[in-house]
């Protein structure tokens, strides 16, 4: 009942940008944008290592029969893929490049001079397992909407706007602006002091349509809160869409001296997803002309 409640006036997204504007929803203007958002998930595949190796070993399997050398060599470079992966130290090394160019900010600093804080969405699970009455699902990004609720306690001057949409190709029953919403509302966050842009799937449509909404002055000084590796991208982004914006990162996954020593192949392919899937988006972002 109450997440009917959060999705009355359910997005027509064919029709334009949803928008929760403290707990409704109004309908923006049309800023679909597919193109770059098919991009974005054809770059999310591209850069797993998962799918090397599935890539490398089905070619290997297939060629065997008639390149029986070739055919062995890419089924062993498949199992060498995933076996270096797996070695954190190289990948914590790259992490720690892409999340040192905006360090973290000192708990002590003042953030009297900013009027609120933009969320980035990507830390809320999956929409079916926001079904389950008073449950919340958060992913490994989940300093991403911890934070925000600490920010606001201790700085009553602030509010706090949520972008996001949907990540997935089809759009799930819930977007992400609404699970948020559930999220804020469990952590006794005013709802006053929210607003919820719930139609954007890329970075830069964060950037664009968050703009747009009703109350927001991107001129005037706001916190960007996302995780430390994807910060270089939005702040570029942001930026690029005139937005005055200051880099809060959170969610930091390196630290300055890897461990060299480090293996798990679960975690290690994970953080060389992460650790491409950014550098690579930021250099695409470059080519289009958005940062």
């Amino acid at each position: 009942q109450y997440l009917a409640t959060v999705r009355a006036g359910v997005r027509n997204e064919k029709v334009g940008c949803s928008i929760h504007l403290s707990g409704t929803i109004c309908q923006a203007l049309p800023c679909r944008n597919d193109t770059m958002f098919l991009a974005s998930k054809i770059l999310s595949f591209a850069t797993q290592p998962v799918a090397w190796a599935i890539l490398l070993l089905l070619a290997g399997l297939l060629g065997l029969r008639r390149w029986p050398k070739g055919g062995a060599a890419l089924c062993w470079s498949a199992l060498l893929v995933l076996l270096f992966t797996g070695w954190e130290g190289p990948v914590d090394k790259a992490l720690y490049r892409l999340e040192q160019q905006y360090p973290a900010v000192a708990p002590e600093t003042s953030l009297k001079p900013y009027v609120g804080i933009v969320v980035l969405g990507g830390a809320l699970g999956n929409s079916s397992l926001w079904e389950r009455p008073g449950q919340i699902a958060l992913t490994a990004a989940a300093e991403r909407m911890v934070v925000p609720v600490t920010l606001l306690q201790r700085n009553p001057h602030l509010k706090l706007v949520f972008t996001g949409g949907e990540g997935n190709l089809n759009w799930s029953k819930y977007t992400e602006a609404d699970r948020a919403k559930i999220f804020f509302d469990l952590m006794g966050v005013d709802a006053s002091r929210v607003v919820y842009e719930s139609a954007s799937r890329t970075t830069y449509d964060n950037a664009v349509m968050t703009a747009r909404l009703p109350g927001v002055d991107p001129k005037l000084p706001w916190l960007l809160l996302t995780t430390a590796a994807h910060m270089p991208r939005s702040m570029g982004v942001f930026q690029k869409a005139g937005w005055n914006v200051t880099p809060y990162p959170v969610d930091f996954r390196s630290a300055q001296e890897p461990d060299w020593g480090g293996y798990s192949i679960t975690q290690g392919v994970e953080k060389w997803h992460y650790a491409l899937h950014e550098s690579i988006g930021y250099f695409a972002y470059w080519l289009a002309g958005r940062i």
